[in-house]
């Protein structure tokens, strides 16, 4: 006997037997159903002998048995009834326990989201990928018919996406395109530390999605819940159907803030605050332009993040603005980042320590924030040093400047697209599907070690471009992706050090040495971020003019 736990009122599993109902009971269940027919296997115990051991024990059964592959609509709404009616937890058995997860899954399809479903049936050990069409439906068996059908389908309006679109029509101006996308505003993110920093206004950072998206480029203004690359198909909320002949998908990541106790109920208020979010970036300013004496925590989460530099950026530019206001010396600021290094690649490390002396940065490493508690103005993190037992710590604070943890999105998690951590699985070179070859990948949501930055998916999408173009043509790719990220440090008011790396912490510099030593802080380099950045991403790149960003060729050796 084997219970997989689904949800706190239902646990499956595969067939049991009378020995089996006593250790049922202890674990708790009051109640069995049984969904295999009698009889369907020659070793296979009848429901009557499962019935009488279950009263003898004090637990009450019911029959709802399911031919194989043959779960109905009303065998759903009778499963979803018998848990509503039989005293709780219940425990239901199959030949595998496959049958009454079907059964749970299509039975909460229209209470639960479908990642949530999705989520508890895969962590118990079961695909729903065969019924995911009926679980968005409501629990209802859908049509087959495809709704529309594209020559490439992009999943995902953002930086990446819209790049990607205007890339392959760049290319090739006849090829039918789809954007799938749900938002209303496309934001400029990179620009968001300029607006916690009091140098943008957060206004300039947004435009609508319709007036970005290609002309000619078809917009699906919905949510992916889910993909079935067997059949070449993605499944919209309200289970309409859009087939595809090639699949982009870039949706980005998922920021977790309720991965940190209490974070939720506080953000935006009680000095709690995060450049991580459009609203909540000019809030920083706020809490940095009144802030005149206290204690600032600024927190980074364990990797991958989105610009692993952003939450020292933050901490940089407020130093800079007490520094500048003569309040640093009545400010103390610590950095509690869950990693080990402050910068992942060592060049520019040097650089970035001389302004945590400038500023009195206190730096505490292994720190992961889990908890936050804003009305106190308390922070909890837990400390985490390689060969040490894990320790909860406590610290105050008068502000704090919160980077949240971050996953692939709840539908790509639970796809049969994701790696065993949840991120879409492709070659790192080519940025094609490890699975599926007509199925392509960039920017944050996909795994390949590179930083999740604008700048990685401004060098990407030329390169898918070029490969599925290539693949449409009838050959091999042609373009590889060297991991090339980067990341404009903004150290202090009108300096930056200009970190552009590739694979492996590869220095990978776009200007001469004379020009932009990106290891050193330059006045150049700002000039870069400030002015010529934001109508280079507006104007440029999402319009496929691929400056700087010109794809190295597939080298064969």
């Amino acid at each position: 006997m084997e219970a997989k736990k689904i949800s706190d009122d239902l646990s499956v599993s595969p067939q049991i037997s009378a020995d089996d109902i006593k250790e049922i009971a202890r674990l708790g269940f009051r109640s069995i159903i049984c969904n295999r027919p009698d009889g369907e296997g020659s070793d296979q115990p009848t429901f009557d002998e499962i019935t009488k051991a279950a009263s003898d024990a004090g637990l009450e059964t019911r029959y709802l048995p399911i031919v194989s592959g043959k779960v109905t609509d009303q065998n759903a709404d009778e499963f979803g009834s018998l848990l509503g009616a039989l005293p709780g937890p219940v425990f239901a058995y199959c030949r595998t326990g496959t049958r009454s997860a079907t059964l749970w899954s299509l039975s909460q399809a229209s209470r639960l989201a479908t990642s949530e479903i999705l989520r508890a049936t895969k962590a118990a050990g079961y695909d729903m990928g065969g019924v995911v069409r009926r679980i968005v439906n409501g629990g209802k068996t859908p049509t087959d018919q495809a709704d529309a059908k594209y020559d490439v389908v992009i999943v995902g309006g953002g930086a990446a996406g819209i790049s990607i679109a205007s890339s392959l029509q760049a290319r090739s101006a006849g090829l039918q395109i789809a954007v799938i996308d749900p938002a209303d505003i496309h934001y400029y993110q990179p620009g968001w530390t300029m607006v916690g920093g009091g140098i943008f206004d957060a206004s300039t950072t947004a435009k609508t999605m319709g007036s970005l998206i290609p002309k000619g480029v078809h917009w699906i203004k919905s949510a992916v819940a889910a993909f079935e690359p067997k059949d070449d198909a993605i499944v919209l909320d309200g289970c309409r159907v859009v087939k595809y002949v090639r699949l982009i998908v870039c949706p980005g990541l998922k920021l977790d803030w309720n991965a940190v106790d209490g974070l939720v109920d506080t953000l935006g208020r009680n000095g709690v605050t995060s450049n991580y979010r459009y609203d909540l970036a000019p809030y920083t300013w706020e809490l940095v332009s009144s802030m005149r004496h206290g204690k600032a925590l600024f927190t980074q989460p364990p990797m991958p993040i989105k610009c692993a530099g952003a939450p020292q950026k933050a901490m940089y530019l407020s130093a800079d603005h007490w520094q500048r206001s003569d309040v640093l010396n009545r400010i103390i600021i610590e950095f509690c980042n869950a990693g080990g290094v402050l910068f992942g690649v060592k060049d520019y490390v040097p650089a970035l320590e001389k302004y945590i002396d400038r500023y009195g940065v206190g730096l505490n490493f292994f720190h992961n924030l889990v908890a936050i508690d804003g009305t106190a103005k308390k922070a909890w993190f837990d400390v985490i040093k390689p060969g040490e037992d894990v320790q909860r710590i406590e610290k105050s604070f008068d502000m704090i400047h919160v980077c949240p943890p971050q996953v692939a999105p709840d539908f790509i998690r639970v796809s049969p697209l994701a790696d065993a951590a949840g991120w879409v699985d492709v070659d790192q070179a080519t940025l094609r599907h490890k699975t599926y070859a007509n199925i392509w990948s960039l920017g944050d949501v996909m795994n390949a070690p590179n930083a999740k930055t604008a700048a990685a998916a401004r060098k990407q999408a030329p390169v898918v471009a070029e490969n599925v173009i290539a693949d449409i043509d009838g050959k091999s790719a042609v373009a590889q992706y060297d991991g090339y990220g980067s990341c404009p440090l903004t150290v202090e008011r009108g300096r930056i050090v200009l970190a552009e790396f590739g694979y492996g912490g590869t220095l990978l510099p776009s200007f001469p040495k004379w020009l932009i030593d990106g290891t050193k802080p330059s006045r150049l380099a700002w000039f870069l971020k400030e002015k010529l950045l934001p109508p280079i991403y507006w104007k440029a790149m999402l319009r496929g003019k691929e400056w700087l960003a010109k794809p190295e060729k597939v080298s064969v050796k």
